[in-house]
């Protein structure tokens, strides 16, 4: 996190662990605000790495799930890194600025992906780096939160998955309240101000809630390599191309979608008790064998947790699911935002 930036939260009475804000002094308050009011958070907890160079497009096409040649200046995508065998090694959200290709992505994985991204650079002309600190990174979210960014940043992405660049620097557009905002340092406390005219400041949690509400996985340390990327619902969301050809663990990808059935998927759901990414999940059909696994998890403005769960489709369809054991706590399915085919 920028020292100058974090000095400027905590005059916001942010409370701040490592590089994450916890909160403003009432997480509850902050929870139920993102229910139906317009949210601002940082984003300092999570990796920005950015690749630039003659080669990038097409040195990252032979590497990530999705079709970076289509990824134009004012275009975003989800998009994935994979394992020999088809299992993630990390997800991104992913844009352009300036010269460079932009992926965001959690925080505790970004160096351990950047250094196997480099592993195959080889004489490509190709520079990859981590650029988390070279800018201050928000979340926007809610009703006014279309209209707070055009004030704060001058300029807005006419449709989601679309990005724009001002003098303040990037809006990528990721939902239609949603904003992720890269704003240049120099411009971070007045582009805060104004936000703060219209929106709530909320602490990392918050927007974890946000994001796995809207079915939006992000794979963390705990779950690297545990799915291939139809799991945990990637291809739903725009983040697999089935199209573009090759790249590392395209073949079990493509084996997974085109030969046989999915048997596990992810979901929605509420539990009274706490949980975190790597919880296995378990139910009466398996006969003490894990059943699934907790991708991401936050506290839930009613109490309790909501998660994302990489589960059987057959238990969790017919099963109640079990938190940490076969006898934890029961789960309650929540819809997600899009349909998971059958």
């Amino acid at each position: 996190m920028i020292d100058s930036w974090k000095t400027h939260l905590q005059t916001q009475g942010a409370a701040i662990e490592g590089r994450t804000v916890l909160h403003y002094g009432d997480p509850a308050a902050e929870r139920a605000a993102a229910t139906a009011g317009t949210v601002v958070a940082d984003l300092s907890q999570l990796g920005l790495l950015a690749f630039r160079g003659d080669d990038t497009a097409t040195f990252l096409q032979g590497q990530l799930t999705n079709d970076v040649r289509a990824l134009h200046a004012d275009g975003a995508q989800w998009n994935g890194l994979c394992s020999p065998k088809g299992r993630l090694l990390g997800n991104f959200l992913m844009w352009r600025q300036g010269e460079d290709y932009c992926l965001q992505l959690s925080g505790d994985i970004a160096a351990a992906v950047l250094k196997r991204l480099s592993m195959f650079i080889l004489r490509a002309k190709v520079q990859g780096r981590d650029a988390s600190d070279e800018t201050v990174r928000l979340v926007v979210a809610g009703p006014q939160a279309a209209a707070a960014v055009t004030r704060a940043m001058g300029v807005l992405p006419d449709a989601p998955m679309r990005s724009a660049a001002g003098a303040a620097g990037q809006v990528v557009r990721v939902g239609e309240d949603k904003f992720v905002l890269a704003v240049l340092p120099d411009h971070a406390a007045a582009v805060w101000q104004t936000l703060r005219q219209s929106a709530v400041p909320v602490g990392a949690p918050v927007w974890d809630w946000l994001r796995l509400s809207a079915g939006i996985p992000m794979i963390v340390a705990a779950t690297q390599e545990a799915f291939v990327p139809q799991m945990v619902n990637l291809e739903l969301i725009g983040g697999v191309s089935f199209q573009k050809g090759c790249y590392t663990g395209q073949e079990i990808v493509a084996r997974s979608q085109y030969l046989g059935k999915l048997k596990r998927r992810m979901f929605l759901a509420h539990v009274d008790a706490a949980a975190a990414p790597g919880d296995n999940l378990y139910s009466a059909d398996l006969d003490g064998q894990a059943s699934g696994t907790v991708v991401n998890a936050a506290p839930a403005p009613t109490g309790g947790y909501d998660l994302l769960a990489v589960a059987q489709v057959e238990s969790a369809r017919t099963q109640t699911l079990h938190l940490k054991s076969p006898d934890g706590a029961a789960l309650t399915l929540k819809p997600l935002p899009y349909a998971i085919p059958d």
